[in-house]
């Protein structure tokens, strides 16, 4: 393994500001739409700019769920960067490009544009970007990984992750540490390309984190995301995936396990913008305590010219203490009749006594009883992820959390 911390333009703090670059549907509805992708989401148009988008207050549609309050100034302008942000380390193998750049490169932003103000706000204020480029028709035996470090203060950031024709590359984001982090995540896919990504939220009891991740994909090219979030007070995510080219395909999964007081949210939007391509997500979590929050809107937007789209989205929630809360709104938008299928299922509940009763049948005691229905859960999920020392850490983590409830 190559170490691109060693170099110079691998290792970088966020934080400091920098001028911008010159020059909903009823939840769990199935809606059939005839107006532009904006319209259908009820939002502000995409930009880069903040001042296109009005500070929030918290009756609008994408900020109803979000406690603002605790957002420590990432929506209004009063978080003021700091130099003891985040540091990002990345480690990659050998032939892999890391990259420092300013704000004129041309990759940044590439992937999808800011859809509301935190995003815009991130876009406008980061100093440098870290880029990786995997070159074409290179394919990773070793994973990227990417440390982001949270040192105790204000930053913002923007990541890419490029893959050229043909690479195949798996990377592993981790967020560790205390911060208010507001950043972009670009994920750039060429021909044929295929990524992983696994973005895991493990932050300090304290930190908030606030990120918009944009995924490209090209032609024939395969998506897969995991997104892993435990710590922090407040996490809010928006997953956007969008298509290059027809063929592609992409794979959402999600793990959250949600402890008193936090809040977490996650925000998806598969635009099916092009013929023939496919997506998948499936995202599961489990609450426990008084006020811990965990919000999923699961959006689909099949557009007129998308035909032979399929599509399927579920979010699962099981509900391990009293006080803990779930809003979980998946939507399905579509503009042609011609796709070859698309559906959505959202479920939240408690133990299943039936499963509980199985197990204790067999002589299981009702405490590990309830640990294995838990494991279980989160099990399809984590074993699909495919690196041996990620699925171990995820699932000791699993267990730590158990531990205070069950």
């Amino acid at each position: 393994m190559a170490e691109a911390q060693n170099s110079p333009k691998s290792s970088n703090k966020l934080g400091q500001g920098a001028p911008p670059p010159l020059g909903s549907t009823t939840a769990g509805s199935i809606a059939v739409a005839a107006e532009s992708t904006v319209a259908t989401r009820m939002s502000a148009p995409p930009s880069f700019d903040v001042a296109d988008f009005p500070v929030p207050h918290g009756r609008e549609e994408e900020w109803r769920f979000t406690p603002l309050e605790r957002l420590r100034g990432l929506h209004d302008g009063t978080a003021v960067a700091t130099g003891d942000g985040v540091k990002i380390v990345v480690e990659a193998p050998e032939g892999v490009v890391v990259e420092t750049v300013g704000r004129d490169d041309a990759r940044l932003g590439k992937a999808g544009t800011p859809v509301d103000r935190i995003a815009a706000q991130a876009y406008s204020s980061f100093a440098k970007a870290s880029v990786v480029t995997v070159p074409k028709e290179t394919v990773l035996t070793e994973p990227i990984r990417i440390a982001v470090h949270g040192e105790g203060g204000v930053a913002y950031g923007h990541q890419v992750v490029e893959l050229g024709a043909f690479a195949e590359a798996v990377v592993v984001i981790d967020h560790t540490g205390d911060a208010v982090l507001a950043a972009n995540v670009d994920y750039l896919l060429g021909d044929g390309a295929k990524l992983t990504v696994v973005s895991v939220q493990d932050w300090d009891d304290k930190a908030v984190h606030v990120s918009q991740h944009n995924a490209l994909i090209g032609r024939d090219a395969t998506f897969k995301s995991f997104v892993v979030t435990f710590g922090g007070d407040l996490v809010r995510l928006h997953p956007r995936v969008a298509y290059a080219g027809t063929g592609g395909e992409a794979e959402l999964f999600g793990l959250y396990f949600t402890d008193q007081g936090q809040h977490q949210e996650h925000r998806l939007l598969v635009d099916h913008n092009t013929p023939h391509c496919k997506s998948n997500a499936v995202y599961k979590g489990a609450l426990q305590g008084e006020d811990a929050h965990a919000v999923w809107i699961g959006d689909v937007l099949i557009q007129a010219a998308a035909e032979g789209t399929d599509t399927y989205e579920m979010n699962r929630n099981l509900v391990l203490t009293d006080g803990a809360r779930v809003d979980s709104v998946p939507n399905l938008e579509i503009e042609t009749g011609e796709i070859a299928g698309a559906g959505h299922a959202s479920a939240t509940g408690r133990f299943d006594d039936e499963q509980l009763f199985y197990l204790m049948s067999r002589g299981i005691p009702p405490t590990e009883a309830r640990r294995l229905v838990v494991r279980g859960f989160f099990a399809e999920l984590v074993q699909q992820i495919g690196l041996p020392d990620v699925e171990e850490r995820l699932l000791a983590k699993i267990e730590t959390e158990l531990e205070a409830s069950v």
